[in-house]
């Protein structure tokens, strides 16, 4: 038997807010939830794009990891156990959104930004035309991002896209899909990215985004939205190509946005092997028996 008990408080301890469940709750559904498949093992180029994580793999996981603690863990298991942990407490945003191609971190959107009470209606949660400010806040910073930290060059174009001076963007539909009710208090982070690469001669006159807001307490996508943009000249009041400054840089940031699929979901899948290393090697393994602490010794 493996029994680290000392170890296992220690690990559990400083890991805030992560309680296990019991062993008969953590049934073979549980640890066998999503398995990562022998397709998923081979050495597969990093320019081709990994299978997509399940949709709960943060919950999961967690649980996983739990349930090989509660068979007791030597101490080389509990290291690996609370890097895994740590990982879920610390990248889950950047994973998450990563994992479907949206870039996180500096101006690209809203980053923890806390729910005010007074969002909330008198049905106890959020208000759904809430979540359209979120995206339209998020929007305004993505647009501003592109103008003042990544093309300053054509500074003064990005800006005017957002006023009624020349080329500037218009919504033309805007379409939610809420996936559960968000309640104060909670920080969201939301993001946007372009849902296809530009291109073709012409250039484009609209182009689609997608967007998703994320709930820290659950660490889930509590909505998305679709947002359907048209480039629009006011001068001629009709909609025109997209300019090159930024067919030129929404195909550069449509790559970006491939390249962090493929590193967040490397990433994902390679805590999943860990886990399912560390499944091996407790509990789903012959003589594994449950690490009962003080209570089995008593019996």
């Amino acid at each position: 038997m493996h029994t680290i008990p000392r170890a296992r408080a220690s690990l559990v301890s400083s890991l805030s807010g992560f309680k296990p469940a019991h062993s008969s709750a953590l049934g073979p559904f549980i640890a066998r939830q999503f398995s990562i498949s022998a397709n998923h093992r081979s050495s597969d180029s990093i320019s081709k794009i990994p299978p997509p994580p399940p949709a709960r793999w943060i919950t999961d996981l967690r649980d996983r990891v739990g349930k090989c603690i509660i068979f007791g863990c030597s101490n080389q298991q509990v290291s690996r156990s609370a890097e895994v942990l740590r990982a879920l407490a610390v990248e889950w945003k950047d994973l998450l959104a990563g994992s479907e191609g949206f870039l996180t971190g500096g101006r690209r959107g809203l980053d923890s930004q806390k729910i005010a009470w007074g969002e909330m209606d008198r049905f106890g949660h959020v208000n759904n035309v809430n979540y359209f400010r979120y995206a339209e806040s998020a929007r305004v910073n993505w647009i501003t991002n592109f103008s003042v930290h990544v093309d300053p060059a054509h500074r003064e174009q990005w800006a005017e896209l957002m006023s009624p001076k020349a080329i500037g963007l218009i919504m033309r539909s805007l379409k939610s899909d809420f996936k559960f009710p968000m309640v104060y208090p909670d920080k969201i982070s939301v993001y946007h990215k372009l849902r296809s690469k530009p291109g073709g001669e012409p250039a484009p006159s609209a182009f689609m985004l997608d967007c998703i807001v994320l709930s820290h307490q659950h660490r889930r996508i509590a909505a998305r939205l679709e947002e359907d943009i048209v480039v629009y000249d006011y001068r001629s009041a009709k909609k025109t190509s997209m300019p090159d400054f930024m067919v030129d840089l929404f195909a550069r940031t449509y790559k970006m946005q491939q390249e962090e699929m493929v590193r967040a979901r490397t990433r994902i899948w390679d805590l999943v092997r860990t886990v399912e290393a560390l499944e091996k090697e407790t509990w789903d393994c012959e003589n594994a028996v449950e690490d009962l602490g003080s209570a089995g010794k008593a019996s």
